[in-house]
């Protein structure tokens, strides 16, 4: 179970730099493996908002016909993501990318494949108004949640203002900061277990921080190095996904989509963000390979030259080393009428 009960959230002052603010917090109480999750100023945890954000996450009452809510896309029982390619929105319209899991998803910087939001605050509403995914304007969701009693009693006890579309983004969020996993065996072996990573779990280790250099974006502990690389995904004969590039509109970000987290991979296949690969060995193949050859392709994707056993050995521990023993199991609350 994890220890990050509602009513234990530490919250701690961090002096920070860059692009966050100069003065933020965070809570600690995470799993071996994740030093902390990052809490903007200006939406502090507390377990009355983590609650009314776990709640919002499973009402479908959030979308404009009352079909799908954001747990239709980020299932618990499937990693938190879709075990699909693309995930049908409101009206049957299917998602233009695959769903990514939000396990740990408060240990980005950026969000969405292509990072056009700054923060879970920024994304949270985006799906809502999206006409393909839950296609509801912000008028309607706050009349909606105005008229449910026990929504309209919560919102005021938490926030000044009450129902806003501002205060929904901010208690999604806030439950989203919540959902964390680690203590996988790798985590252990950082940790000082130096027996953890034994057998071909550690041959795989070594293969992924070795021959095969996984690590050079997926850095060890986060697993990311929170940029945007072409890997050659999502190209077809005639055009390529054009990635970092429809939110910055630069030319040499074609392509190019952010590197995601690895804990718990096994649980949310499909993979990458076209869904492209439908299992772990199909990914190390792929990379084996030398990713999709592009003209913008990333100067670190090159062929691995990786025996069958090195590609077993790394899918070991992409499978086991990477599974975490802490990790959210949330069932459905009940919701207010």
């Amino acid at each position: 179970m994890l220890r990050l009960a509602l009513l234990s959230i530490l919250l701690l002052t961090l002096e920070v730099t860059g692009s966050l603010c100069a003065q933020e917090t965070y809570f600690s109480d995470v799993p071996l493996g994740i030093d902390w999750i990052i809490v903007p100023e200006d939406n502090p945890m507390s377990a009355a908002k983590i609650e009314l954000g776990k709640q919002l996450f499973f009402d479908t009452r959030l979308s404009g016909n009352g079909t799908v809510s954001c747990a239709s896309c980020h299932d618990p029982n499937k990693g938190w993501a879709d075990d699909r390619k693309f995930t049908p929105g409101a009206h049957g319209q299917l998602t233009s990318r695959n769903v990514p899991s939000i396990v740990n998803v408060g240990l980005h910087r950026t969000f969405f494949w292509d990072g056009r939001a700054p923060s879970l605050e920024v994304q949270a509403l985006a799906p809502m108004t999206n006409p393909a995914e839950m296609d509801i304007s912000l008028t309607e969701l706050e009349n909606r949640l105005r008229n449910i009693d026990g929504y309209r009693s919560q919102f005021q006890t938490v926030f000044a203002d009450g129902v806003t579309a501002q205060n929904v983004a901010k208690s999604l969020a806030a439950f989203q900061r919540t959902i964390v996993a680690g203590e996988t065996t790798y985590d252990r072996f950082r940790g000082g277990h130096a027996d953890a990573l034994e057998g071909e779990i550690g041959r795989g280790s070594g293969i992924f921080f070795g021959k095969a250099n996984c690590g050079n974006c997926h850095i060890a502990k986060v697993y990311t190095d929170h940029k945007f690389h072409n890997i050659g995904t999502g190209l077809s004969d005639t055009q390529q996904d054009q990635g970092r590039a429809g939110h910055t509109g630069k030319p040499e970000d074609i392509g190019k989509f952010r590197t995601p987290l690895l804990r718990d991979l096994a649980l949310t296949a499909p993979y990458f963000h076209d869904g492209s690969k439908a299992t772990l060995e199909e990914v190390v193949d792929f990379y084996n390979e030398g990713g999709g050859k592009n003209p913008r392709l990333d100067p670190h994707i090159v062929p691995l030259n990786l025996t069958p056993e090195e590609k077993k050995a790394l899918v070991t521990f992409l499978r086991e080393g990477l599974r975490s023993n802490a990790y959210p199991q949330i069932e459905k609350p009940t919701l207010p009428k």
